[in-house]
C-alpha cells in the first residue's frame, strides 16, 4: 500500500503552510501600497509575519516527518530508507 497510514491528513500540513505563504504575500504587497484600504490584517508587531514565516517552515517539516512515518508505518519504506529519505526531505526544505 502506498501511504495512507493517516488517511493523507500529511498533505493537508502543505495546504495549511501554503495558505500562511499566501497570507504573508498578501499582507507585504498591500503593506507596500500606502493608497490602499482593503488590507486585511494590520499587523502592528514586525515580528508577527517573522513568526508566519517560522511557523510555515515547522508546518512543513511536520508534513515531512508525517509522510515519512506514514510511508514506514505502511511498509513502503523500510528503516533505512525511512532515514535516507527524511534527511533527503529535510535537505530539500533547507534550499
Amino acid at each position: 500500500m502506498s501511504g495512507g497510514w493517516f488517511d493523507y491528513k500529511q498533505y493537508e500540513l502543505g495546504v495549511i503552510a501554503d495558505n500562511i505563504e499566501q497570507i504573508i504575500l498578501d499582507y507585504e504587497n498591500k503593506k507596500k501600497s500606502k493608497w490602499d484600504d482593503n488590507l486585511q490584517w494590520d499587523f502592528k508587531n514586525p515580528l508577527t509575519i517573522v513568526e508566519f514565516r517560522n511557523a510555515v517552515n515547522l508546518i512543513r517539516k511536520a508534513s515531512i516527518y508525517a509522510q515519512r512515518i506514514d510511508w514506514l508505518l505502511s511498509g513502503d519504506d523500510g528503516e533505512e530508507c525511512f532515514h535516507k529519505r527524511l534527511k533527503e526531505d529535510m535537505k530539500k526544505l533547507e534550499k
